[in-house]
């Protein structure tokens, strides 16, 4: 019985053994793991615009303020209707509406205000995929003020409605780049590219086109400039056998 016992503990000596062994093993020659990084960027013109303004009254008489701006937006709907945009899209928000008072002082202290009229404000918003025509009246709006309008706009916005497929594109390149690399830094090690592990998407940029901007962590996106310039990395990790 001492003899069995003995010959057990010793083949179990021998399999602690060759398992620390292989333990080893493995420890010492890890599987080979490359990481690369590729990028991909495309170079869009924008096929929408929107572009916001507005224009203001103001009387004492609430009444008459609102008469005045209310025939101020006719003569702006007609204006861009005459200049080409479509009605449909001109967009009026509703009127916004504020008391002005100027404060009164003596001998530098406040002792109130006198109210000096209504304020009536109302923006116009004009959406368009016809880019050009939309900048042309852009620049053409101050033509409003021999109308008699005070109008104010701010400058145009640019878009663009195939985002979406033009990411996936994007993607697709960056994704080839990066595989491209990692081929290469393998032949150079005299290794082949094994099976792919993992792929991470990096931040989804949209600069203007030469124009500098710089890029940022959590994304940039130029609605500023018509021509613009989007960009995209992606990290792979492969095998390397």
């Amino acid at each position: 019985m001492k003899y069995i016992s003995a010959i057990i503990f010793a083949i179990a000596i021998v399999i602690a053994a060759w398992f620390l062994g292989e333990s080893y093993v493995s420890r010492a020659n890890p599987d080979g793991v490359i990481s690369v990084t590729g990028s991909g960027s495309e170079n869009f013109t924008s096929d929408l615009i929107v572009w916001e303004g507005r224009f203001s009254r103001m009387s004492p008489n609430l009444e008459e303020a609102y008469n005045n701006l209310n025939s101020d937006k006719e003569t702006v709907r007609t204006y861009l209707i005459e200049k080409g945009i479509k009605e449909d899209n001109i967009v009026f928000n509703s009127v916004q509406t504020s008391e002005q008072r100027e404060n009164q002082y003596q001998n530098g202290n406040y002792v109130g205000s006198i109210f000096q009229g209504y304020q009536l404000t109302q923006n116009v918003k004009i959406e368009s995929a016809d880019v050009e025509l939309v900048e042309e009246v852009s620049r053409e709006i101050t033509e409003l003020l021999n109308k008699g309008v005070q109008f104010n706009s701010t400058p145009p916005r640019y878009y663009y409605t195939k985002l979406a497929d033009l990411k996936i594109e994007m993607i697709s390149k960056a994704t080839e780049d990066a595989r491209l690399r990692a081929e290469k830094i393998a032949e150079n090690s005299g290794g082949s590219l094994g099976e792919l592990k993992n792929a991470n998407m990096g931040v989804f940029q949209i600069t203007g086109q030469n124009s500098g901007e710089d890029y940022s962590w959590s994304g940039a996106y130029n609605t500023g400039d018509k021509k613009k310039t989007a960009s995209i990395t992606m990290r792979l990790n492969y095998e390397i056998d």
